[in-house]
């Protein structure tokens, strides 16, 4: 009696024959989320592959500008199967470091990947899934998407406004100082990478203007330990005391799934940044920018406000949630510092700039990226193009996510956190009945 060829000689006649490669589990996206879902999938034994659409490993950090370095601590690279055991668990590991660091750990769990593998389409029939990719097709059982957040850089559609010899750069193309044009910068927006990238060509001797967003400030060190350390603490463990406040049912709408994250940095061993510092190192801070037309543009005048928010929004909200889980946990820690009671200004914050007047040559969208799952084409999304599930199942059965921002809490995207829904969602992967 003749037995059967083993899955990888199957695979290779599939492939010979152009017909779709057959798998149990796929898992869309080799990013922290994919290669942690990929560690539990083969400890419960589930045959699967996981596809990434770069040519190399290293998710998104690959993307990232050359001084940047992580905003979060070495102690919380938690990967499942290899929690951090260097020398500087305090330390901010630099980008090319923190690459190498994810390649590491996929070497180590053996996690099955086909890079430069992009999945185009993805639609289901009799109890299975079809998966297009650019490198040929698949008919998978499960599909785990962990493609995270941030595919698609977000460029406000005024960007069309402005001249064609100003040098427009999305921060996900943004790599050193002398990339850009002699002449001033304007930054759009005041998350991370935009207070980190103003720092970063502020130091380098460049004129900046920035443009102030709605993402609230937060104290590098809070109470003792990182924030980090707090976040992962009362995410994970408050529901252990009845604090709930960073769970996803808390979100005061589907809308703050996507809020930007607190203004912090992990440079020069981590510290704050705070606007109205920025601006006394001679940073030309603006309200939000709203209109850009024949080399003029517009800003809300607005700034005083801006800055209040900015400022209030971490007490008002997580420094509350974190003394929530301190307390119910009975934890000693020391006292929050008092909020600052600093009210520098600008001599002036005009509400139209010329950018010719300005000699502002360039201008780098700190916009954030958009979630794109358009190559699903299973009725699984919400309005918000997020998809419907609890605890990363989807209301199509063999349909997974994880990874994505506040999928249950506000550390499912962080590396620290991602291995908790990971870890649910494979075994719900391996506990699906054969059919």
């Amino acid at each position: 009696m003749e037995t059967a060829p083993p899955r990888a000689a199957q695979q290779i006649r599939a492939a010979q024959q152009n017909r779709p490669l057959e798998i149990d589990t796929l898992v869309v996206g080799g990013g922290q989320a994919g290669l942690a879902t990929s560690y539990f999938l083969s400890r419960a034994g589930v045959e699967h592959v996981v596809l990434e659409r770069r040519p190399a490993l290293g998710g998104a950090w690959q993307d990232r500008w050359d001084a940047f370095v992580l905003n979060t601590p070495n102690f919380s690279l938690d990967l499942p199967g290899m929690p951090y055991a260097g020398p500087e668990p305090e330390a901010f590991m630099a980008r090319d470091d923190a690459v190498d660091y994810f390649r590491d750990y996929a070497r180590r769990i053996d996690a099955p990947i086909r890079t430069g593998t992009d999945v185009t389409w993805i639609s289901t029939s009799d109890g299975r899934f079809s998966v297009e990719t650019s490198d040929g097709g698949w008919r998978a059982r499960n599909v785990v998407l962990a493609t995270g957040a941030y595919r698609i850089p977000k460029i406000p559609a005024l960007a069309a406004g402005l001249p064609g010899d100003v040098l427009r750069l999305h921060t996900h193309d943004y790599r050193t100082p002398e990339q850009l044009p002699d002449g001033a910068v304007l930054i759009v927006g005041t998350g991370q990478s935009g207070g980190q990238i103003a720092e970063d060509l502020l130091a380098a001797g460049r004129e900046v203007h920035l443009a102030v967003s709605m993402c609230p400030e937060a104290p590098r060190r809070y109470r003792g330990h990182d924030i980090i350390y707090w976040i992962l603490q009362a995410g994970i463990h408050g529901p252990e005391y009845g604090v709930n406040a960073l769970t996803v049912g808390q979100l005061p709408s589907p809308a703050a799934r996507f809020a930007c994250n607190p203004l912090l940095s992990g440079t020069n061993g981590g510290h704050d940044i705070h606007l109205r510092e920025l601006g006394r190192q001679g940073v030309r801070l603006y309200g939000h920018l709203e209109a850009a037309n024949d080399g003029e543009l517009t800003f809300t005048a607005d700034l005083r406000e801006r800055l209040a928010t900015v400022e209030a929004g971490f007490g008002q909200r997580m420094g509350r949630a974190l003394d929530a889980y301190i307390a119910a946990a009975g934890i000693d820690a020391p006292a929050a510092l008092p909020a600052s009671s600093d009210d520098w200004l600008p001599a002036s914050s005009p509400a139209r700039v010329s950018l010719a007047a300005e000699n502002i040559t360039s201008v780098l969208w700190a916009t954030g990226y958009q979630l794109d799952l358009s190559f699903v084409d299973i009725p699984v999304l919400d309005a918000w193009s997020y998809p419907r599930h609890v605890r990363g199942v989807t209301e199509c059965p063999g349909l997974f996510v994880v990874g994505l921002p506040w999928l249950t809490g506000h550390y499912s995207s962080i590396v620290g956190g991602v291995g908790v829904d990971a870890e649910h969602v494979a075994g719900r992967v391996a506990g699906r009945v054969q059919p």
